[in-house]
């Protein structure tokens, strides 16, 4: 007979949450950065602070990067450093959106030159995913227009299918394109990739290495973004997540701090599908800045977050929730999903990590580890990495 306990814990242990290099720099909102002390100062150092993040809870062996954020010279020393480290370099995100000439646009920019600069940009990215081993490039295009008559909205679209398929073309036989949408932000007027049908669109006509990433923060308040994940999921084309939360219109906040129960319902649409832990085909990443927190202790504690929610989605009945929905009982139902949510998981995630030979309280161990002190006490002097670094 089944044991719901020990089958969660087999899937939890397969489980990876990327980690973000960018989310151990220094960051902030429109307003204000407040720098920290000890903050990397290069990939390598950011590479060993996710690292600790992976020392801890055991499930965060891969960290992303973005470039040219993380540029070095050599990305084939940088990732045998991750590996050194215990961590793997794992998702390539590409950045479209810093420079000067990218005000009207990139991919989606009137002038051919622009869009070339940004293509040749991606097609850059591809060869760093080869040199260090990365199956996934993702894009995300601050496009748009700020006013009615700027520029077509339909000639936009036909110049982002253009420079996708180029970028498209060029994927290796094991990578592929996730391709990450935004309600708003930075254009007021229209986004070229604003929700996840026109995401969805231009994936389905790519193909099928081209794939739909939700990021958490990225959607109107109310949205039932639970129901996106079951559509994409249901359509095969669910390639990733960018987990954060937000309260209003802004996304870095830690993921599951703003509602806790979104994130359940989203791992409970994952789960029933088989689609968490390891084979899964998705992309678990967080895509956090931490303004007026410490950086490694938030990390850790998304992580945790994220694992706390799949071990509640893990433990739904799915056989008592099946007959309830067949029998038309909507009040027993959803008390099948209340009773999982409700459940407390953190002494079976204690008793996986000691299993795992970690420490139970992963927050508690890295406190007590002195790495903090010395990376404050190491770090000095220099460029202290933060956004655009």
């Amino acid at each position: 007979m089944s044991d719901p306990v020990r089958d969660a814990k087999s899937v939890l242990a397969s489980q990876n949450i990327e980690t973000p290099s960018w989310a151990f720099g220094n960051s902030g909102t429109r307003f204000k950065v407040f720098a920290q002390e000890g903050v990397p100062r290069d990939p390598y150092e950011k590479i060993a602070d996710a690292a600790q993040v992976h020392r801890f809870t055991g499930t965060a062996g891969s960290v992303a990067l973005h470039i040219p954020w993380d540029k070095v010279d050599d990305f084939g020393e940088l990732a045998a450093y991750a590996a050194e480290q215990g961590v793997r370099i794992g998702t390539i995100n590409s950045n479209t959106f810093q420079d000067a000439d990218y005000m009207l646009g990139s991919v989606c920019h009137p002038e051919p030159g622009i869009r070339r600069k940004a293509t040749d940009h991606l097609l850059e990215c591809i060869g760093i995913m080869e040199a260090v081993g990365s199956d996934d490039l993702k894009l995300w295009f601050a496009d748009g227009t700020n006013y009615p008559g700027q520029d077509s909205i339909a000639a936009r679209q036909d110049r982002l299918a253009e420079v996708l398929a180029e970028v498209y073309g060029k994927l290796g036989e094991r990578q592929r394109m996730l391709l990450e949408y935004k309600l708003f932000e930075p254009s007021f007027y229209h986004t070229d990739v604003p929700d996840w049908g026109t995401a969805f669109a231009h994936c389905a006509a790519l193909g099928d290495k081209a794939e739909v990433v939700i990021d958490t923060g990225h959607h109107a308040p109310g949205t039932n973004i639970e129901f996106i994940v079951a559509v994409l999921l249901r359509a095969g084309k669910l390639g990733g997540f960018d987990f954060n939360s937000r309260f209003y219109a802004d996304d870095d906040l830690m993921v599951g701090s703003a509602d806790p129960f979104q994130l359940f319902r989203i791992m409970h649409e994952l789960a029933l599908r088989g689609a968490v832990g390891a084979g899964s085909g998705i992309a678990y990443m967080l895509d956090q800045c931490h303004n007026i927190e410490p950086k490694i202790p938030a990390v850790i504690r998304s992580v945790m977050n994220v694992q706390e929610a799949t071990a509640k989605a893990l433990l739904v009945d799915h056989g008592a929730l099946e007959a309830a929905q067949s029998a038309g009982d909507v009040l027993g139902a959803n008390a099948v999903l209340m009773d999982a949510y409700n459940t407390d998981v953190r002494p079976l995630l204690a008793e996986l990590r000691e299993e795992q030979g970690l420490h139970p309280d992963p927050v508690a161990a890295y406190a007590a580890s002195g790495y903090a002190d010395k990376i404050k006490s190491e770090r000095q002097g220099g460029q202290a990495a933060g956004w655009g670094a």
